[in-house]
């Protein structure tokens, strides 16, 4: 019965070890949103579409060093499609930053007067700037959370809300996606 046990043990470990799959840097943004590749799925992307979403982002995390995982997921949203084979002109995101997430778009200069640190979003929202990404920040927010307009990472837009920015990129076409 023992040898048995055992052998169920080791094949179930061989088994798992051989399908086990470590995420890999996309090819839009590599330095963030790392994703898994998925083999022959029975519900195909449709490679043909142009893919808009818009992320409403108004968690943080709780730790002032931490990258805010809801904002990687415009990265992963990027890099996984790219990796389907949805070609980058066919991919569009935007993030509606807000509440408490409203911290993690400020300047290096600010969140280190704040926070003690340099801002651990700050080369993530340049990287989704540089690909054509948009950053929309709610001026509710800034003006709630005692921020400046010049104490913005460059590129991002302040909207006259939160509210405004999701309605009107909706009617745009954008999809919205809320993590």
């Amino acid at each position: 019965m023992k040898t048995i046990l055992l052998f169920m043990i080791s094949f179930y470990l061989y088994a798992i070890s051989g399908t086990a799959q470590e995420k890999t840097a996309g090819p839009i943004i590599p330095n963030y949103g790392k994703v898994f590749t998925i083999n022959n799925p029975e519900f195909k992307t449709d490679t043909s579409l142009v893919f808009k979403a818009v992320f409403d982002v108004m968690q943080t995390s709780d730790k002032k060093e931490h990258l805010n995982t809801s904002l990687e997921t415009a990265a992963r949203f990027l890099n996984m499609h790219a990796k389907a084979g949805v070609p980058p002109e066919n991919l569009h995101v935007a993030l509606v930053i807000h509440n408490l997430a409203t911290k993690d778009i400020i300047s290096h200069e600010t969140y280190q007067k704040k926070f003690g640190i340099n801002n651990p979003n700050a080369k993530l929202i340049k990287d989704l700037l540089a690909v054509g990404g948009q950053v929309i920040v709610c001026g509710q927010s800034i003006h709630s959370r005692g921020f400046k307009k010049e104490e913005l990472l460059p590129g991002v837009q302040v909207s006259l809300s939160a509210m405004t920015a999701l309605l009107q990129l909706q009617n745009d076409d954008y999809k919205l996606i809320k993590f």
